[in-house]
């Protein structure tokens, strides 16, 4: 029986309760077989309710994205002047992939659904624009240009391309932590994928 508050009304939940059911549903039945009624009732609310969290079932594994995206920008709104631009972006897109180990399965189910399922990959373009343009933004602010000049638009444009690369290799390999990939992917970027000499520093983990 759904637990209900002292008025009789259903108990109320959260973007995050969703995104864990529904990441539970799609990993036992499938993506395409898991509807949102389904998802909704597991929650204990109806299907309209869901719908006032999120537009459809696709957009519940973006949550956690978006929240990135959000992070992002405040870290970039912190960068110290000195800090050399790229060096910037290598640090705050590291930092935001930091996770506890205990969430680690879990970003790899999100991750691997979002890889292999053509429904959620479809959706992926104005989640992974949001996060080129957050990068692309300080990038312009940095060079004193528009967001939409060609130098700003590359530097998001790279970044993200290097991260995807980055999580591609993690999700495929898993040898070591997320961060570790990332950070290779983007010094390498930093430094124009120019061969590191001896006295490099090796990625931060």
């Amino acid at each position: 029986m759904t637990a209900q508050h002292p008025r009789g009304r259903p108990r109320g939940t959260t973007k995050r309760e969703l995104e864990l059911i529904a990441m539970r549903l799609f990993s036992e039945q499938g993506f395409d077989e898991t509807t949102v009624e389904q998802i909704a009732a597991a929650a204990g609310i109806s299907g309209r309710t869901f719908f006032r969290y999120f537009s459809g079932k696709a957009e519940v594994l973006w949550y956690s994205f978006d929240d990135e995206v959000t992070a992002l920008r405040a870290a970039f709104a912190t960068v110290p002047e000195a800090e050399p631009m790229m060096s910037a972006v290598r640090r705050v897109v590291v930092n935001a992939n930091r996770y506890r180990a205990e969430d680690v399965a879990e970003l790899r189910v999100r991750m691997k659904l979002v890889a292999d399922v053509p429904a959620l990959t479809a959706t992926a373009g104005t989640h992974y624009d949001a996060w080129e343009r957050a990068v692309g933004e300080f990038a312009a602010t940095r060079l004193g240009e528009p967001a939409d000049a060609l130098v700003p638009m590359a530097v998001g444009r790279t970044t993200l391309a290097a991260a995807r690369a980055a999580f591609d290799a993690w999700l495929a390999r898993a040898d070591a932590d997320l961060t570790v990939y990332l950070d290779h992917a983007l010094a390498a970027l930093e430094r124009g994928f120019a061969v590191p000499d001896a006295n490099s520093v090796t990625p931060t983990r």
